[in-house]
């Protein structure tokens, strides 16, 4: 009796949190959770795509403040049917976003993650291959529709790579184009 009732508590729990992270406020306004396709260039190297996700609540911030979990990787640009070496980009991010209420939401992002290249050859073993990630953003979002959005930004990577304590091919300047869908309920009007 008493596992059942542990049970209930813990699903109880975990509905009210879902709801409250998918809830709105008094204003009317309602949580976001965008998902989808981040496209992006190093300069003067890889194309690196990938997957996007983004979440913001009224509550934080407003819905001025979104956090994300992002995955590019050359395997999904550059390195399909080439040469190009593999590498995968994972990382966190947190954007805040000016003018959320507008048609155009300049925003600024700082990413957090693990960079890693795959140089797949014996010879290049004694070759650092892996990074922590740490970069910053400064780009605009539009939404084009009450679910559809798309961004573009400039990016920094401020960890680079010089091929001896981290990867030669974690290069400074990148610039992406994320499409993205809201998988909640968008702002009431």
């Amino acid at each position: 009796m008493w596992e059942l009732k542990v049970k209930i508590n813990i699903e109880c729990i975990l509905v009210l949190s879902f709801l409250w992270l998918a809830g709105g406020s008094a204003a009317g306004q309602s949580a976001s959770l965008d998902a989808g396709l981040r496209f992006q260039k190093t300069l003067n190297l890889y194309y690196e795509n990938g997957v996007t996700l983004q979440y913001a609540n009224p509550w934080l911030l407003k819905s001025r403040l979104a956090i994300g979990f992002n995955y590019v990787s050359s395997r999904l640009g550059s390195a399909i049917g080439t040469n190009a070496l593999k590498q995968d980009n994972i990382f966190f991010s947190g954007s805040y976003y000016f003018r959320p209420r507008r048609t155009i939401h300049p925003f600024l992002r700082a990413n957090a993650g693990w960079f890693r290249a795959d140089y797949e050859s014996e010879i290049f073993q004694n070759l650092t291959n892996s990074s922590p990630l740490l970069s910053a953003e400064l780009g605009l979002a539009v939404p084009t529709t009450r679910r559809l959005k798309t961004s573009a930004s400039l990016g920094y990577n401020l960890i680079t790579g010089d091929g001896s304590n981290s990867p030669g091919t974690l290069y400074p300047l990148f610039y992406q184009l994320s499409v993205t869908w809201n998988l909640l309920k968008t702002v009431h009007e």
